[in-house]
């Protein structure tokens, strides 16, 4: 009687929450709830990161798996510098960027495939503009045209709530370099969106 007393004292404690650096600690010594606790406290976030940097939501599984999969298998790097939210969301934002980096290859050759086969010069103002139907498609394909580091910073601040000092953290660059990066991509959009956008940037 007594022993199972014992067990379940401990089974009250382990259901207590913990913060995310016990946790992983835990991990770390091979504690398997720990791991779930981890991924079942982080998921939602990473997922939505990578669903805003995919555009497609199976993609965007496959990169929160692939995200989880190497900060596990990383975790013993892990040295508590910055949050773990912080550690592993820049794993997030390197798997999501690599991923856009070969993305974006195929995307261009096929659109100039696309362009050629409809007889569509390139992507001037009387070419692609006309043929998207309304706001979203507009702003859609003008932060896909943003340099990649400035999509990210754009990405993770307007439209996942990142502040400038999780997401220079999570991409390894000064808070300052954030906000520029933001600025740049902001103006490069007003630029290309012109007055559609202007209330929203």
């Amino acid at each position: 009687m007594s022993h199972g007393l014992k067990e379940q004292t401990h089974g009250d404690q382990r259901a207590l929450p913990l913060s995310d650096s016990e946790l992983v600690e835990r991990a770390k010594g091979g504690d398997e709830r720990a791991y779930r606790t981890l991924y079942d406290n982080n998921v939602d976030r990473v997922f939505r990161l990578s669903f805003r940097m995919a555009g497609e939501e199976d993609v965007a599984k496959d990169l929160t798996q692939e995200a989880f999969l190497r900060a596990f298998q990383r975790l013993d790097q892990f040295r508590g510098d910055a949050a773990f939210s912080t550690w592993l969301h820049s794993i997030a934002v390197s798997v999501g960027l690599n991923w856009l980096r070969t993305v974006d290859r195929h995307r261009k050759r096929k659109r100039a495939l696309e362009d050629a086969a409809a007889g569509n010069p390139g992507p001037g103002p009387a070419g692609s503009r006309a043929a998207e139907p309304d706001l979203k498609d507009h702003l859609d394909r003008a932060v896909e045209g943003l340099p990649e580091a400035y999509r990210t910073v754009f990405l993770m601040y307007d439209l996942e709530g990142y502040t400038h000092r999780e997401i220079a953290d999570a991409m390894g660059v000064a808070e300052g370099t954030s906000k520029a990066r933001l600025s740049y991509a902001r103006a490069e959009l007003r630029e290309a969106l012109g007055e559609e956008i202007k209330e929203y940037l």
